[in-house]
């Protein structure tokens, strides 16, 4: 093989690697995709249990949030409709300890309306997907040490 082939190969698979979404990313009936990048061996919450999760939001290159490294986690009561209608959507199929990077239609996130720019926070254009990174950290009242100290009746 010549240098100029191996250059045309290198060139080739460098940008189906670029244009290609991972192999290990799965895309759900709701539209999202998912990209497991921690797999933690928790439990799974339920719809109505309290969970505290972590995450980083994006729209485009634009940061909308980021708790990965606030003191407290953010507390959310499952199915209340306090986070985008496409994270609400996942975080059943996760486990404790679990991260993962979710690609959101604008449907399932800020929908037709978008989001007008606040104090700190980026205008977000109507149905723009939105890549969201969340990791679960914990279910409140479900965690083993406390099981253990106060019992499971």
């Amino acid at each position: 093989m010549s240098r100029q082939e191996a250059l045309a190969t290198m060139s080739s698979t460098m940008a189906a690697l670029l244009i290609a979404p991972p192999a290990f990313a799965e895309k759900l009936p709701s539209g999202v995709t998912y990209e497991v990048i921690k797999q933690g061996d928790g439990p799974k919450p339920e719809i109505g249990e309290l969970i505290a999760i972590r995450f980083a939001a994006f729209c485009g290159t634009n940061k909308i949030d980021d708790i990965f490294d606030t003191p407290e986690p953010y507390y959310t009561r499952l199915g209340s409709g306090g986070l985008l209608k496409g994270v609400e959507s996942t975080l059943p199929l996760m486990r404790v300890g679990d991260r993962w990077r979710l690609e959101i239609p604008g449907e399932l996130a800020f929908g037709s309306k978008g989001r007008p720019a606040s104090a700190g926070k980026p205008r977000i254009p109507a149905d723009a997907p939105i890549t969201f990174e969340v990791e679960v950290v914990g279910l409140p009242g479900k965690e083993p040490e406390l099981i253990e100290l106060i019992g499971d009746d």
